[in-house]
C-alpha cells in the first residue's frame, strides 16, 4: 500500500549519495518502526524505490504515521510466517531493521524473542538467496550482547557476554548474516547500535528505550524516573544513525564486517535528564529511583562505544549534538504526541 508522497519534513535525515541510490530497489524490514521509517524517508528523498515491510505488532515500535508523506510502499507482513519471495525479488539493497528490542520482554518470553531475532532471519536469508542473490545487506545489531563492559570505550574486540535473552537472540541473528557473507559472498554489514533517539521513537512506554517515556512525561508535564543515574550512555540521534546505514551500504570496504556505532560524547543519566529538561525550555522534573530487581540483574551499567573502525572505513561521524538532538526530538513530538500514544 503506497504511502502518499509529500514534502520532506524538517527532520529528514542528511547524508547519502543521490547518484548511488537513484533508481535502486530497496527493502527495509521493520520499515514502519523508528529507525526503519527514518531510513525510508531518507531513501525516498535520494530517489530510491522503497518498500517497507513491517508486521506492525502492537508491542513494537511500528506506527503507520511514521511513513506519512514518504512515498514508500508499505507491506504488512511478519518475517516469521509471510511469503517473502515477492518482496525480496530483484532488490538491490536490504536494510534489515526488524527486531524485538525489549530486554525485559525477552526475559519474559524468550521464545518469541528468538523467533523474531534469529529464526525469522534464517527465513529472510533463504528468501534472499533465491530472489536477490547479489543484494547488499545492512543489518541492525546491538551493543547489548557485549554485556557489562570490561573496559570503556567498548571496541569490537571486547568479549561477548549477553546479559539477557535479547542479547543472545540478536547475537545469533547477526552471526547468521555474517555467515551468509562468508559462505555465499554476499556483501553484508552489521552495525551494533547504542541507544538511539529522535522523531518517531516509541514514546508511549519504555519498551524501545527509556528516552521514549522521558519525552512523553516531559511533554505531558509529568515527572519522569531516572533509574540509577550515574551510568554513562553515548546516545545517537536518528539523522546520524540513518547517515551511518546509508554509508555502510555505499562503502564496499564495509562488507563482511561488524562495526560498533556510537553517538555523541557519553553523559551520565542524571546529566542526560538535566539536558532533556533544558531542551524542553527548562520545563520538567525527574525523580531518581533504584533499578527494579528484575531490571537490575540485566542492566549493563555504563557503556559507550569505540566506533573508530566504522569512522575510518566510511568517513562517517555524528553531526547532531545531544542538546540539539533532544531539542529537535521534543519539538517534533510536541504537536504529534497523541498520534504516538
Amino acid at each position: 500500500m503506497p504511502v502518499p508522497a509529500g514534502p520532506v519534513s524538517a527532520s529528514a535525515p542528511s547524508g547519502g549519495r543521490a547518484d548511488f541510490w537513484r533508481g535502486r530497489r530497496v527493502l527495509v524490514t521493520g520499515g514502519a518502526g523508528f529507525l526503519g521509517s527514518g531510513l525510508c524517508h531518507a531513501l525516498c528523498r535520494l530517489g530510491a524505490e522503497v518498500t517497507a515491510l513491517d508486521a506492525l505488532l502492537p508491542e513494537g515500535g511500528a506506527n503507520r504515521a511514521n511513513l506519512a508523506e514518504s512515498g514508500v510502499r508499505l507491506v504488512e507482513a511478519d518475517l516469521r510466517d509471510a511469503d517473502l519471495a515477492p518482496h525480496v525479488a530483484g532488490i538491490d539493497v536490504l536494510f534489515n531493521m526488524a527486531a524485538q528490542t525489549s530486554h525485559a520482554g525477552s526475559m519474559a518470553d524468550p521464545f518469541t524473542d528468538l523467533a523474531i531475532n534469529a529464526t525469522a532471519q534464517l527465513r529472510l536469508i533463504a528468501a534472499l538467496r533465491a530472489g536477490a542473490p547479489k543484494a547488499t545487506v545492512v543489518h541492525a545489531s546491538t551493543r547489548q550482547f557485549y554485556g557489562r563492559p570490561h573496559y570503556l570505550p567498548v571496541d569490537e574486540k571486547h568479549p561477548i557476554n549477553p546479559p539477557d535473552a535479547n542479547g543472545v537472540s540478536k547475537l545469533a541473528g547477526e552471526q547468521y548474516w555474517l555467515m551468509e557473507g562468508r559462505v555465499q559472498g554476499r556483501p553484508v554489514v552489521s552495525l551494533r547500535l547504542t541507544n538511539c533517539y529522535g522523531p518517531r521513537l516509541r514514546v508511549k512506554d519504555a519498551r524501545q528505550t527509556f528516552l521514549g517515556i522521558w519525552f512523553r512525561r516531559l511533554l505531558e508535564g509529568e515527572p519522569f524516573e531516572v533509574w540509577g543515574g550515574a551510568q554513562l550512555r553515548d546516545l545517537a540521534y536518528l539523522d546520524d544513525v540513518v547517515a551511518a546505514f546509508l554509508a555502510a551500504a555505499e562503502t564496499p570496504a564495509c562488507a563482511g564486517r561488524a562495526f560498533n556505532l556510537g553517538g555523541a560524547s557519553p553523559v551520565s543519566l542524571t546529566e542526560l535528564a538535566e539536558a532533556a529538561i533544558a531542551a524542553n525550555g527548562g520545563e520538567g522534573r525527574y525523580v531518581t529511583r533504584e533499578f527494579p530487581a528484575e531490571r537490575a540483574s540485566i542492566d549493563i551499567g555504563s557503556f559507550h562505544a569505540d566506533d573508530t573502525s566504522f569512522r575510518s572505513a566510511t568517513g562517517w561521524a555524528p553531526a547532531v549534538t545531544l542538546p540539539e538532538g533532544l531539542r529537535r526530538s521534543l519539538e517534533w513530538f510536541r504537536p504529534r504526541l497523541t498520534d504516538y500514544l
